[in-house]
């Protein structure tokens, strides 16, 4: 059975019906390269599957600020209409540029510094025995709320092999590192073949001991998740998949599918989400959201407080509200169903528990890390 048979046999599916909305067969709808080749990067393509507000026309002709593409399967989880303020689709939030991004005269390009911990080129190095290997530019959509805008005006950095091999030499030259991240960009936005000759080269290195994929293609592009990769992922063990859904919405059966696949071939797929306004910072909102993890088998790891990164203060909440969220999950899901909630910091993660809190300091909560290090966050 072919990967997308599971979707097109239905007539009434997502991938069938969006398939004949296009004009194209559901087996060409569900080719993950068909996808990126058709992304949606203006208001016109995106008037196709959606009908824009005003903001959201503004935020198209605002395109300099923040790279646009969206995937025609991405775009066909969102409502025909919303009200961003009193009934969001969580969905056009979190993909669909908008006015607000112009305004926000707080966020910064580079919130965890990550140039400052990179020893070469794309190796974020911050934890002793682990690093961050950026080594996608490439997306299947551009969050809206993403932290790593600074590299949106770089070139030549998706598989590069010379920046591929720079940082492959420094992961074999300190014996410490055990644990690599392969991120982006999303790894997975490359062929079966680079993907299965980086995962080899990886394993050549003795200390390394696990192998990680920090991905959004189960959420925004699940028809990547093919068996043929799975069985590349199945010949590298140890491999870990964490991925991000940020709303209920995004866990359809084609998405579920993918995280099937991935399953079956040994690898366990958590899941990092990120608390916004609108999309996820709500009691039920955010329940429903890590029932429905569970029930696909994806284990809810984090839940990250928005970074301070430009463009989003309209999507941005308070600690309070993350803090009400956690206290509201307990005794309604079970234990391994709640995440950790987590403030990234360019010295690293700070657990955002009661017992983290020091003091409140006028409109600001004081926070310490491992390191003994203080950090001001706005409390309202």
């Amino acid at each position: 059975m072919s990967d997308f048979q599971i979707f097109s046999s239905d007539k009434n599916s997502l991938t069938a019906t969006t398939a004949m909305k296009l004009g194209v067969s559901p087996a060409r709808f569900a080719n993950w390269r068909w996808q990126m080749k058709n992304q949606i990067r203006t208001a016109a393509e995106a008037s196709v599957f959606v009908a824009l507000d005003a903001a959201e026309e503004q935020g198209f002709q605002n395109d300099k600020i923040f790279n646009i593409a969206i995937t025609p399967y991405a775009m066909s989880l969102m409502r025909y209409r919303h009200d961003a303020q009193r009934n969001p689709c969580p969905v056009r939030l979190q993909l669909l540029p908008r006015q607000e991004e112009c305004l926000d005269q707080h966020g910064i390009a580079d919130p965890l510094q990550e140039k400052h911990h990179s020893p070469v080129a794309e190796v974020v190095h911050v934890y002793p025995d682990r690093v961050a290997f950026c080594v996608a530019q490439l997306c299947p959509i551009y969050c809206r709320f993403c932290f790593r805008k600074r590299r949106d005006d770089e070139q030549g950095l998706h598989f590069n092999r010379r920046i591929i091999a720079r940082g492959i030499d420094y992961i074999r030259s300190n014996s410490k590192i055990r644990d690599v991240l392969l991120t982006g960009g999303d790894p997975l936005l490359a062929t079966d073949a680079s993907l299965d000759a980086l995962l080899s080269e990886l394993r050549t290195i003795p200390h390394v001991e696990i192998i990680r994929f920090g991905t959004r293609v189960p959420v925004t592009l699940p028809y990547r998740l093919t068996a043929a990769l799975g069985e590349i992922f199945a010949k590298h063990h140890p491999i870990w998949l964490n991925t991000h859904f940020n709303c209920a919405e995004e866990l359809t059966p084609e998405a579920c599918h993918g995280i099937d696949i991935l399953l079956k071939n040994g690898v366990p797929v958590s899941n990092q989400t990120v608390l916004l306004r609108g999309i996820n910072a709500d009691n039920d909102k955010m329940l429903r959201l890590l029932k429905q993890l569970v029930y696909a088998r994806v284990r809810p790891y984090y839940l990250f407080h928005p970074h301070l990164v430009v463009g989003t203060e309209h999507l941005r909440v308070p600690i309070s509200t993350g803090l009400a969220i956690m206290d509201s999950l307990q005794g309604k899901v079970s234990g391994f169903a709640i995440p950790r909630y987590m403030l990234d910091t360019p010295s690293g993660k700070i657990p955002l528990t009661r017992q983290q809190l020091l003091k409140i300091d006028g409109q600001d909560a004081v926070l310490a890390n491992n390191y003994g290090e203080l950090w001001r966050e706005r409390m309202e």
